[in-house]
């Protein structure tokens, strides 16, 4: 039997429960005899792929391959996943870098298919980290399946720290922010910006986004988020305004601000 994460209540009270249970709840989930397969099956086979046509034609690898970026729904667009990685990252018209999503960059740049690339389904430490990336996307879209404030949450604590301490400019940053949903979304609820405002230019997205982070935070600059303090805090803020979002479709201001005080 697998197991199914608990997460007994939403909002920050839920998320305290979650942060405290995290290692032995990743753990059990992790030892999923189903889970263990596949990931075996994966280290086992992945060394003899040698081309995107070939990764693409066998669906229990491409199944952990794309499930470590988040991208498991394209697992029947075989076309479109084969063009990606066939394109690499390296031009500026691969498919990949034309794409707001940026979870396609590191897809297609975590096998090396593409010009010029090198090709990485024969190292074992990235084809490693590939199943140690499905797994952890996996416990997330458990988590999220019960609440999906928390799969969120739990995808900033480690993106956007790694996202934070890179050697890439600032606005190089947030526009890899903007380009993942799951931090996108964050940000927006976090910052009380509407669902609308993705639909804005692109460079008043990034003025926008700043200004509202230097007000709440103090800095505009995303290289706060290294320290996992900040991020903590952060993650706080996103969490209540999802829950008062979430009370609000059904309560009145009165009944969401008891709520929230008894919890």
């Amino acid at each position: 039997m697998s197991f199914s994460p608990v997460v007994p209540t939403s909002g920050i009270v839920g998320w305290k429960f979650l942060q405290r249970t995290y290692d032995s709840q990743l753990e059990n989930f992790s030892k999923s005899q189903m889970r263990s397969r596949e990931h075996q099956y994966f280290l086992d086979n992945i060394g003899e792929i040698k081309s995107a046509e070939e990764l693409v034609n066998n669906r229990r690898l491409l199944s952990v391959a794309l499930g470590a970026f988040g991208l498991q729904d394209d697992i029947d667009s075989k076309f479109f996943v084969q063009k990606i990685l066939q394109d690499g990252t390296k031009s500026d018209d691969a498919l990949s870098n034309r794409l707001a999503d940026a979870r396609y960059q590191k897809f297609s740049e975590a096998f090396g298919f593409g010009p010029g690339e090198l090709r990485k389904t024969g190292l074992q430490t990235n084809m490693a980290e590939v199943v140690r990336l499905n797994n952890l996307e996996a416990f997330e879209a458990s988590v999220g399946e019960q609440d999906g404030s928390m799969r969120i949450a739990l995808f900033a604590q480690r993106e956007l720290q790694d996202l934070s301490g890179q050697s890439m400019s600032d606005d190089a940053k947030w526009f890899n922010v903007m380009g993942q949903p799951p931090l996108r979304q964050m940000f927006e609820v976090a910052l009380g910006l509407p669902s609308s405002f993705g639909q804005i230019d692109l460079d008043k997205q990034l003025e926008v986004f700043r200004d509202k982070l230097q007000a709440v935070t103090g800095s505009s600059e995303l290289s706060q988020f290294t320290d996992p303090a900040v991020l903590e805090k952060f993650t706080n803020r996103y969490l209540a305004r999802a829950q008062i979002n979430e009370l609000s479709s059904g309560s009145d201001s009165s009944s969401i601000a008891l709520m929230l005080l008894q919890s």
